[in-house]
């Protein structure tokens, strides 16, 4: 099925504004397959080409806003610093728990451009698990990373000959043990998204716009730290619509369904079975930028406004206010946070956390009240970013900083700070 639809903003996720791994986009398209690969399975789709099939319909009337339908109440008031570290200026960094994050660290040399670490968000301490890309002789960089208590995904990329390769590792809590190369390809597929969730590393590949599997499946790969069999989880005509999303235990895709019209089907699969544990269809050709699940469900995105679809028609965030039974997403009120989005949504107990312009924000939904983190002087013009994912007890953020003050001091750094909500 040929891609088309109405949305006309970005299709990059929000994290790319602020990467450092620019000097990768553009030039990289992603490709061919490793082959002796699973099965294919299509677990989500089983809507026949001409069938009708249920979207999400919102509203107006059942949809509010942080502004003006929720109260400001200072930061100090709901959460604490429970932590602030200092990295490397130019650092990028991803947590979907409490206890560790992934981070690609900048170096000061041409080559390698990159290394791939850890930081344990208790003590803020750091260990480097790859000082280089297993492939540097070949001209390949670590990419993208991604990593929880039980193992490490990364992506190494050469952009002189248009290719990429994913790793599985398993993690000690000190270093990584062997790494296995599950997967590679070439300019017809784009560089995949990865996620580390639970005893697996996952990876979504797209065949590239304009390229020579354009009309191929996409697809979500699983493989297990400590090696074993490859396989793909699910398959997708077209191209899926968001990147991975991962919780601690669980992960969000948006595949389309096998229909006539175009639609995006928000879809959760639990990491350990590759099971679908629930779905939300959205209105025809409404493509989200990014999608997410927390404590009341699917939460999902747009950069762009439609000329349809009620309370959901305009560009933010949304989320429903209160928990329902799984699938149940019609006849609720919804929660709509009116920026751009710029990176994807995360839960903290009972706040729903977005970034906003500058800052990051948390938001009870049930209070109907929101606070905004402060940003630190010196930052970049993103200000804060959130680096959380999932469900968690916990908010990690971080942002980089290069100031001098009168008295010519300088500061530069990548600052992280763990916030936590008052008990």
């Amino acid at each position: 099925m040929a891609h088309s639809g109405t949305h006309s903003g970005k299709q990059t996720n929000g994290e790319l504004l602020i990467s450092r791994r620019h000097f990768l986009y553009g030039a990289l398209g992603a490709g061919a397959l490793a082959a002796g690969l699973g099965s294919v399975a299509r677990p989500g789709q089983a809507f026949a080409d001409d069938e009708e099939v249920e979207y999400l319909e919102v509203p107006e009337e059942s949809v509010f806003s942080h502004e003006p339908d929720c109260t400001l109440v200072p930061a100090s008031e709901l959460v604490l610093n429970v932590g602030t570290y200092e990295l490397p200026y130019g650092t990028l960094i991803w947590a979907n728990g409490d206890t560790v994050a992934a981070c690609l660290f900048p170096t000061e040399t041409a080559a390698p451009l990159t290394q791939a670490g850890i930081l344990f968000l208790g003590n803020g301490s750091t260990t480097v698990v790859l000082e280089a890309a297993l492939g540097t002789a070949q001209g390949f960089e670590i990419y993208d990373i991604r990593a929880n208590e039980q193992g490490v995904v990364w992506t190494e990329a050469n952009i002189f000959s248009n290719t990429w390769r994913i790793y599985a590792a398993p993690f000690n809590g000190e270093a990584i043990g062997e790494a296995t190369m599950v997967d590679e390809g070439g300019s017809d597929w784009e560089t995949p998204t990865i996620a580390a969730v639970g005893s697996h590393a996952f990876w979504q590949v797209l065949p590239h716009l304009g390229g020579e599997k354009t009309s191929e499946d996409s697809l979500l790969k699983r493989a297990a730290f400590n090696g074993g069999a490859i396989d793909t989880v699910y398959a997708s005509e077209g191209r899926m619509s968001t990147p991975v999303y991962p919780l601690k235990d669980s992960l969000v895709i948006t595949p389309r369904t096998s229909t006539d019209a175009i639609h995006h089907q928000l879809t959760l699969i639990e990491a350990a079975t590759g099971a679908v544990k629930d779905t939300l269809v959205l209105p025809p050709s409404m493509k989200p930028l990014e999608a997410g699940y927390g404590s009341t469900g699917f939460t999902f995105s747009f950069d762009d406004i439609y000329s349809y679809g009620g309370g959901i028609s305009n560009l933010g965030t949304y989320a429903p206010q209160s928990a329902k039974a799984v699938g149940n997403y019609q006849n609720q009120t919804w929660f709509h946070f009116v920026k751009s989005p710029t990176a994807p949504p995360s839960w903290c107990r009972n706040f729903f956390v977005v970034k906003s312009s500058r800052s990051v924000c948390g938001v009870d939904l049930n209070e109907r009240k929101y606070f905004a983190l402060d940003v630190e002087n010196g930052s970049d013009s993103y200000g804060d970013y959130l680096a959380s994912t999932g469900i968690n007890g916990s908010i990690v953020t971080y942002a980089n900083i290069d100031t001098q003050s009168t008295d010519g001091t300088t500061r530069k750094c990548c600052l992280v700070r763990i916030w936590a909500p008052f008990a």
